[in-house]
């Protein structure tokens, strides 16, 4: 199975992965933050490094996606490609950050890459008020982050929305994140492994 979980920037994603994976025996893979080589240039200058930045996690996810293909085990996925296009850069787009012209290069290439690979058997939506994302965001302390204003929370939000429900065709589980600690709290966890296995397996869900 292939397995991805979604949601914006402080939503616990990578948390959530790490713990699914160690729950069910799962291979976790997760985006490239740490080593992308455009991350801190683009929060200085997003105008200049948006382009940059984005073929950069593009070609990342595609190469992750080809090995999920051929995989013969479940593998649970930190964010998909399909955030990436239809949240990241449509919010990059229309706040005037990628011309005409780079956008649809890039959605040229997606378009391309999507005739090789197939949708998650399902995608775990994180979903989470943006003072709950910052609070997580100050929490961890990743310098390049902390320059982030409310309106591009707020903005990537909304995108998450409008793209898990008016425009993603595979198969959701939505999770609402501000009440729950699945780090920190056991029973919290389970109730997020319950839904799963409801979703996954058809059993009863508590």
């Amino acid at each position: 199975m292939f397995i991805a979980v979604a949601g914006n920037i402080g939503s616990g994603k990578s948390t959530l992965t790490q713990l699914l994976a160690r729950h069910y025996g799962w291979e976790a893979r997760f985006e490239a933050v740490d080593h992308n080589p455009y991350l801190e240039d683009y929060y200085h200058d997003i105008h200049r490094w948006s382009f940059n930045l984005e073929v950069f996690f593009l070609k990342e996810r595609f190469r992750d996606l080809l090995a999920i293909n051929d995989a013969k085990h479940t593998i649970i996925q930190d964010r998909t490609i399909y955030e990436g296009v239809y949240v990241f850069v449509a919010n990059n787009k229309d706040m005037g950050h990628l011309s005409d012209r780079d956008y649809q290069t890039y959605m040229d290439l997606f378009e391309n890459m999507m005739e090789m690979v197939r949708f998650p058997d399902l995608m775990i939506y994180l979903r989470a008020s943006v003072p709950h994302l910052v609070g997580n965001i100050q929490k961890r302390g990743r310098d390049y982050e902390q320059t982030m204003n409310l309106e591009y929370l707020q903005n990537l939000n909304r995108r998450y929305d409008d793209f898990i429900f008016n425009k993603y065709k595979g198969r959701v589980l939505t999770i609402e994140k501000d009440n729950l600690d699945f780090l920190a709290r056991q029973e919290d966890f389970r109730l997020v492994v319950d839904k799963i296995d409801a979703t996954l397996f058809g059993l009863f869900s508590f």
